[in-house]
């Protein structure tokens, strides 16, 4: 609709729109659309997405240098707020006893789509946007997951379609769930637990990567704890007899967990390392304990294996007259496809395209690549190519998000883009520099442009979302979402020892 001509044009945009909405409702203009959305309407939440770049660019830079681990995102947390209330989103912090969780709102009613944020860095992983090893503090956290682009590319979509809602007079709710502590903590799994996902129809998801493809199901169920095993001090040497050894106790359970791995799937991971085992080698260690994760790619799998592994360590008990103490556990399932959603976002994503890097970019990442290690690296082009939809391989290497028990209770589906430099893996020193500077920043725009497209999708049909709860309810027959994390265990707020 045309602005009328009573309202100047150099007034501020958001002012603009909001004399456009008033004049509207006084002609009784206002209508609701539920039409299925068009070229136009793509290309118009295309540009929103343009124009909000520049400043969630920069945030995505400031949560970078601010680099904080799980449950402490303060800072981090604070300005993903901060900027979402000036958007014009309501603000509810502290949710799920988890000081740095918040929900960010926009609207009303039906549907009710969520779009999901990250900003939790990882220890050890300083690092300058440099394609050499330098970090910015030695042995501090650094962003080598790329959740500084994760939650502030999320937010970017959630604040371009939220333009485009208002703009166009769209129902609904658009939500942004800012999660804390992806790393280890299983931050969404509280908020599941807590019911913050129970009226949400849909929800979108994203993560930083080397290449541009849709996330339709996959990565490892994870389960993980602490094992404690509590002993008898004694002198080793004098009186061993009436010590009863942690460590022993530690030892054998590492020993059962060995000879399990035969007989488990063969796309099971068991790590473990043994973080206490006494204090000299004199006293009989009256305090041991190891910490261990499983995975495998099925929630209901793994959830067989962590029973054999917790009767491993009750053997390991009492074949060394000690006692065990399992504590600090963690879980996160499996992600849950949604084969309706998948081709609308594969759709999208290739509508959006990827990226070309410049001259100044490809200097830098062939430098990098050269710390890699590999001997044939990939092209740099692969930030332009949009991978096509595959069925999940579940032998293939993969990792574990907590995004997988936000599956398993509503329909979900997620994108992944090129922000690292192409052959760099998570977790590492090249993904913090990647991360850090324009190559990430290029990457999350184009996660902002395909999750922003799809929600659009989303909230103008309703027959997506209708067929999104078919396809999960059939995804879910027979089956039952459980976390093994006990209902009385409240967030792991210092699961870093910070």
């Amino acid at each position: 609709m045309p602005i009328p001509c009573s309202v100047s044009l150099s007034l501020p945009k958001s002012l603009r729109r909001h004399m456009l909405f008033a004049s509207t409702v006084a002609l009784g203009f206002v209508s609701v659309v539920h039409a299925q959305s068009t070229p136009t309407a793509h290309k118009q939440v295309e540009h929103f997405v343009d124009e909000g770049a520049a400043n969630w660019k920069l945030v995505s830079q400031e949560i970078w240098g601010y680099a904080e681990l799980g449950y402490h995102e303060s800072k981090s947390s604070t300005l993903l707020q901060t900027q979402l209330k000036a958007a014009g989103f309501a603000v509810q912090a502290g949710v799920a006893d988890e000081p740095t969780a918040f929900i960010a709102s926009y609207g009303s009613g039906k549907p009710v789509i969520a779009i999901l944020g990250e900003f939790d860095a990882l220890p050890g992983l300083s690092q300058q946007t440099s394609p050499d090893r330098d970090p910015v503090v030695a042995n501090a956290p650094g962003h080598g997951c790329g959740h500084n682009l994760l939650g502030s590319g999320a937010a970017l979509a959630a604040v371009s379609v939220k333009e485009y809602m208002q703009a166009n007079h769209i129902a609904g709710t658009l939500r942004y769930y800012g999660t804390p502590a992806e790393e280890g903590g299983s931050g969404k799994v509280y908020m599941v637990r807590d019911g913050l996902f129970k009226d949400v129809d849909v929800v979108l998801h994203w993560h930083p990567g080397d290449h541009n493809a849709i996330i339709n199901g996959g990565l490892l169920a994870v389960d993980s704890a602490k094992f404690t095993f509590h002993g008898v001090a004694a002198h080793a040497a004098m009186a061993p007899d009436r010590g009863r050894s942690a460590l022993d106790a530690v030892m054998l359970m590492g020993n059962g967990i060995e000879f399990m791995r035969e007989h488990i799937p063969s796309n099971s991971r068991v790590h473990y390392i043994i973080s206490k085992g006494g204090v000299a080698p004199n006293v009989v260690p009256d305090l041991a304990q190891i910490d261990l994760m499983a995975r495998n790619p099925s929630n209901t799998v793994l959830t067989g294996i962590w029973d054999r592994i917790l009767k491993v360590a009750q053997g390991a008990a009492l074949m060394t007259g000690t006692t065990l103490e399992v504590t600090d556990i963690g879980s996160d399932a499996n992600i849950v496809g949604n084969d309706a959603l998948a081709p609308v976002a594969q759709k999208n994503l290739e509508e959006v395209g990827g990226y070309t890097m410049d001259a100044s970019q490809k200097e830098f990442a062939l430098k990098l690549q050269k710390t890699l290690g590999i001997d044939t690296p990939p092209s740099l082009d692969e930030t332009n190519v949009i991978e096509p939809l595959r069925p999940v391989d579940p032998n293939a290497p993969s990792a574990s998000t907590d995004v997988g028990d936000v599956s398993w209770t509503v329909p979900t589906i997620g994108f992944s883009t090129a922000t690292f430099v192409p052959g760099v893996a998570a977790h590492t020193w090249q993904a913090t520099a990647s991360a850090g500077m324009s190559i990430g920043q290029d990457g999350m725009i184009i996660a902002s442009k395909a999750i922003a497209l799809t929600a659009v999708d989303l909230f103008t049909n309703p027959e997506l979302v209708k067929a999104a709860k078919v396809d999960f309810d059939r995804k879910m027959a027979g089956k039952t979402y459980q976390s093994p994390i006990p209902a009385d265990q409240k967030p792991l707020i210092n699961y870093r020892g910070n």
